[in-house]
């Protein structure tokens, strides 16, 4: 299931992944910094849901209250709900 998610309160601006029942595949972020947002998919390639929301959920950036690993995490949990609906 391919799936895109809108990121909020982030320079990135989405991010579109791929699930494979909770494996998480094909992380493409749009906008924010070009270096982390290349070693995040990396990282995060073929780990399941539960594992990206352990790894990189709750992460803050730059006095925010969330950063562009934490929207992956809730992209990730988002995205394997939708797959569960459909």
């Amino acid at each position: 299931m391919t799936y895109t998610y809108k990121t909020r309160g982030t320079c990135s601006t989405q991010i579109d992944l791929e699930l494979e029942g909770n494996i998480v595949h094909n992380v493409k972020f749009t906008g924010g910094c070009n270096g982390n947002l290349q070693a995040i998919p990396k990282l995060v390639e073929g780990l399941t849901v539960e594992q990206v929301e352990e790894k990189i959920g709750g992460i803050s950036c730059n006095g925010r209250p969330t950063s562009c690993g934490d929207q992956l995490a809730k992209a990730c949990r988002e995205a394997y709900e939708a797959s569960k609906q459909a």
